[in-house]
């Protein structure tokens, strides 16, 4: 009889920076953004529990491109706070390791206008002023419109804890153990011919049991 155990998956990895800010000078597009232009954006997410995703460079058509999720939006004095987690692809850990060595650096969102209007600088210079905006998406971007935007931390995150590896590691002793057992007494073909009983465990399964040893063990790895 074999015991089994679960064990839960942990974080990918995040990131948190700003998306947005509250500069006064004018992005590529000519526009600077009024604190409180998300504030409404925030409160309507939040009341229907939908997530915004973390996209690489706003590529919606691509689902490689989907890498994560906002777990975290909030304006504070300095512009639109974000924190995200990366999903479990290989595309997504990419971004988050150069994310994390600093090569991917700013970001950018996707979003709809609902109030907008001129004003005048400081210096006198004009500027279009987005005052109310309903965002869709927060990407990691090479060439933000607004260079301001930063990645403050990016975290590496375990995707499972210390005694869920110790439980994965116990359950690859025992299958080992297990297949030993088969394999030491696997029947002739005449004792198969007579026995009756059907094999507690066939040749498919003791092909799937060693597919998920091999994929237990390089999960492990990746975790230390």
């Amino acid at each position: 009889m074999i015991k089994t155990k679960t064990f839960e998956i942990k974080s990918n990895g995040s990131i948190t920076g700003y998306a947005s800010t509250w500069i006064r000078e004018p992005d590529s597009y000519g526009d600077v953004i009024a604190k409180g232009a998300f504030l409404d954006s925030i409160a309507q997410i939040e009341a229907e529990g939908k997530t915004l995703p973390l996209l690489w460079n706003h590529d919606s058509m691509d689902l490689k491109s989907f890498i994560g999720t906002v777990t975290e939006l909030e304006e504070d004095d300095h512009g639109l706070k974000i924190t995200a987690t990366f999903d479990d692809t290989e595309e997504a850990q990419r971004a988050r390791q150069l994310a994390s060595d600093g090569r991917l650096c700013k970001f950018s969102f996707a979003y709809d206008v609902l109030d907008e209007g001129e004003v005048e600088l400081e210096d006198g210079r004009k500027a279009n002023e987005l005052r109310k905006l309903n965002i869709h998406e927060v990407s990691l971007v090479m060439y933000p419109a607004n260079p301001d935007t930063s990645v403050i931390e990016v975290k590496s995150g375990r995707r499972n804890s210390a005694k869920d590896a110790d439980a994965i590691r116990e359950a690859i002793t025992l299958l080992q153990g297990v297949l030993g057992e088969l394999e030491d007494n696997e029947p002739d073909e005449e004792s198969k011919a007579k026995s009756e009983e059907p094999d507690t465990v066939n040749d498919e399964e003791q092909k799937r049991i060693k597919e998920l040893m091999v994929t237990a063990k390089k999960y492990l790895e990746r975790e230390e």
